[in-house]
């Protein structure tokens, strides 16, 4: 089937904000990307609300635009992206903080989170705690986790603070150094130490 060129543009420009909040989500998560088929379903999900809005938003403001028939057509585009932008800075926001999860385990719904994995999950609820990496070679780690890489087997610590657990008592790991990297794939245990909020240290 030929489409003409106005109606494919006009097609397009109906999907692309869901795109651009499929974009935005996985752009600002530690969500994996899924593959093309579950990616286009994301994005007509979000086109359906984004759209939604549009429509709300165009109805609500039509009446008090001077030209609204010129309003309608021109500005619905870039309502919608705006809209759009909105939606997936929304849904990534309530995923890195796991509110919408949160919730449903409240009332029972499921036992789920938000975040992309349970490794994940644990430095995201114990974001202020202290650490004891044990790598592999058997060598005990303890610091204060300033970023963690996102997969346990991808990326790399980056630890203050950091000193050597040894039989003869804990030894600081540097002088003069501020940090060190670790690399996830040296990790095989990670232990998480109870601290107060206020002992953290500052950024």
């Amino acid at each position: 089937m030929n489409w003409p060129m106005a109606d494919a543009i006009d097609f397009l420009a109906f999907l692309l904000p869901g795109f651009v909040s499929v974009a935005i989500f996985y752009s600002l998560t530690s969500h994996r990307k899924p593959n093309a088929f579950d990616k286009v379903v994301q994005a007509l999900i979000f086109t359906a609300l984004a759209q939604a809005a549009t429509w709300l938003a165009v109805a609500l403001f039509q009446p008090h635009a001077e030209n609204g028939g010129d309003w309608t057509e021109n500005g619905r585009l870039p309502v919608s992206v705006f809209i759009a932008v909105l939606l997936g800075v929304t849904a990534a926001a309530a995923a890195n903080r796991d509110i919408l999860h949160r919730f449903f385990r409240y009332i029972g719904v499921t036992m789920e989170t938000s975040y992309p994995s349970e490794w994940y999950s644990a430095f995201a609820r114990h974001r202020n705690c202290y650490v004891i990496l044990h790598l592999h070679d058997e060598r005990r780690l303890r610091g204060y986790a300033e970023e963690w890489p996102s997969l346990p087997d991808e990326g790399h610590f980056r630890i203050s603070e950091a000193e050597w657990l040894t039989d003869d008592g804990p030894k600081p790991a540097t002088v003069g150094v501020a940090a060190l990297l670790i690399p996830a794939d040296q990790v095989a245990m990670v232990e998480f130490l109870h601290i107060l909020h206020d002992e953290a240290p500052e950024e």
